[in-house]
């Protein structure tokens, strides 16, 4: 529980700054999406349970923050999660390319997956797609960018919890 819980945390974190990133972006029309980040990170270096957890934990938050059907991050999120997480032996995950090119194809797939769930409620769906496209694009954009970072942070997360408690087993003996 409490790796899940160190996993999370970035997780959070990344939920804030994408939330502050699309509060500046929304005077532009654009729109940031970084759902393959909150799943590629864990999924491609942690245990299933713990990081399914802190993965599932992020996916309520952005639910709660979105507005679509409330479950639907949750059940896109725990697919890509276990996708990936059953691709992750015949991955690089010590290579960036790699696992950059991985968060980019679950943005992708997490993407549209949000597209066709909230395209049927719009009269004109054809009409949609331009700002999609240029919103996927922006977001994709930035995931190259931001993807060596996050994979960081959350190494430092652990690193830092670690030596916590090895701090903490040591003052106890």
């Amino acid at each position: 529980m409490r790796l899940s819980l160190v996993l999370f945390a970035p997780l959070l974190l990344l939920w804030a700054v994408v939330a502050e990133v699309n509060h500046t972006l929304a005077s532009l029309h654009l729109c940031l999406f970084a759902g393959g980040l909150f799943v590629a990170s864990i999924a491609l270096h942690q245990p299933l349970r713990p990081g399914l957890f802190a993965t599932l934990a992020a996916a309520l938050v952005c639910d709660a923050h979105a507005p679509v059907p409330f479950g639907t991050h949750f059940l896109l999120f725990a697919a890509a999660h276990v996708f990936v997480f059953r691709l992750r032996d015949r991955i690089p995950r010590g290579d960036n390319v790699a696992t950059t090119v991985v968060v980019l194809f679950a943005n992708l797939g997490i993407f549209l997956g949000l597209v066709f769930v909230e395209a049927r409620a719009v009269s004109t769906p054809a009409s949609l797609w331009p700002r999609l496209l240029a919103d996927l694009i922006v977001s994709q954009l930035a995931l190259v960018v931001v993807t060596p970072w996050f994979f960081a942070l959350q190494a430092r997360a652990l690193g830092l919890a670690q030596t916590l408690a090895a701090f903490r087993s040591r003052q106890a003996a």
